[in-house]
């Protein structure tokens, strides 16, 4: 299936149906009276949340939304039905942007979340609406109001905990494929990855974590080079990220602060998440080799530096225990957020 992760699509919420203008003539009934019903109400347009989903895919083939029209009143007081709603299933993580694509409506990041985008329009109103004990025979009807229409744009946004960060065959899908059952495309030449990838790593019984793996970043990716940043926007909500960096590069320190340059200039507070450096492809260096583009890593960025090979699998399950403390940290207090928010009964 390929990769979406962005689409513009049109959605309009049903009219409302019209009143009609009706009286009774029934044998017998001595005196008779205006008895028009009001219009149903037009369908709703509902975004829903769904765990089945992954891609914005579907939305390629199919861009027009159009709820139906709610039935017209009718004679015997008799009301129009009500159009029934449509929904939307988009996956979960998917954001609904104005057509400006910067005011968002909506973040559908639970599953069987919905967000109502556009309210169907009223029923007009019938002739028995109207009557008074001045007015008996109102001649008088209201058409439908019109539902709402728009364009919108979704963006998907991966719900993963660890995102993946680093240069072009920094080693990323490797390691991916090397601690989960995903199968990304791995070469020896830079974008082999050209959208993101996921995979979920189980520790134990109780313990797993889902590792998002975008394509590489290069100098002036937010400019627009290489790939650009867009797929960025897949790890915004992660907990932690794990920055790799290739260590037979001739210049370690520059590959870290080129990453972390990209990643303050395209903001969305990627630049404060916390981070795990690691020194990756350590089995093609010496060991003096090591220790030396270690220290000058660590001196650079003034935190622990890792080191690991994915290949070999030297210090992966380090690696793999150090982001899970991480994760279950921020889901405890995410937690406890949630819980501080509920009201008291």
């Amino acid at each position: 299936m390929k990769f979406l992760d962005q689409a513009k699509i049109y959605v309009k919420s049903g009219d409302g149906g019209d009143g009609v203008v009706a009286f009774r003539r029934e044998k017998y009934i001595e005196f008779g009276g205006p008895d028009g019903g009001n219009g149903g109400r037009g369908g709703d347009i509902v975004f829903e949340a769904v765990d089945n989903l992954n891609t914005l895919i579907d939305f390629r083939y199919t861009q027009h939304f159009r709820a139906r029209k709610g039935g017209n009143g009718a004679g015997s007081d008799r009301t129009g039905a009500a159009a029934q709603t449509v929904v939307i299933k988009v996956p979960i993580g998917t954001q609904i942007f104005d057509e400006d694509r910067e005011t968002m409506l909506g973040d559908l990041d639970v599953a069987g979340k919905r967000l109502l985008l556009c309210r169907g329009g009223d029923g007009g109103r019938g002739n028995a609406h109207f009557k008074t004990s001045t007015n008996r025979a109102p001649r008088r009807a209201d058409k439908g109001w019109p539902g709402e229409e728009r364009w919108v744009w979704l963006r998907l946004k991966l719900i993963a905990d660890v995102g993946l960060v680093g240069l072009p065959n920094a080693g990323k899908s490797t390691f991916l494929s090397t601690v989960s059952a995903a199968r990304p495309k791995i070469a020896d030449y830079p974008f082999t990855t050209l959208h993101p990838q996921l995979g979920v790593v189980r520790l134990s019984v109780t313990e797993e974590f889902v590792i998002a793996d975008i394509p590489g970043l290069i100098e002036g990716a937010h400019e627009g080079s290489g790939l650009g940043d867009r797929f960025l926007g897949h790890v915004e909500r992660c907990a932690v990220l794990l920055h790799l960096i290739d260590g037979t590069a001739e210049d370690v320190v520059e590959s870290w602060r080129t990453i972390r340059h990209e990643l303050s200039e395209y903001g969305g507070g990627l630049a404060d998440k916390p981070e795990i450096i690691v020194l990756n492809k350590i089995d093609a260096l010496l060991p003096e080799e090591i220790e030396e583009r270690r220290k000058a890593l660590e001196q650079a960025c003034g935190q622990d530096v890792m080191c690991m090979s994915s290949v070999a699998h030297m210090n992966v399950d380090t690696v793999l225990r150090r982001l899970q403390d991480y994760v279950t940290r921020d889901r405890a207090e995410k937690a406890e957020m949630e819980k501080g928010e509920t009201p008291a009964t």
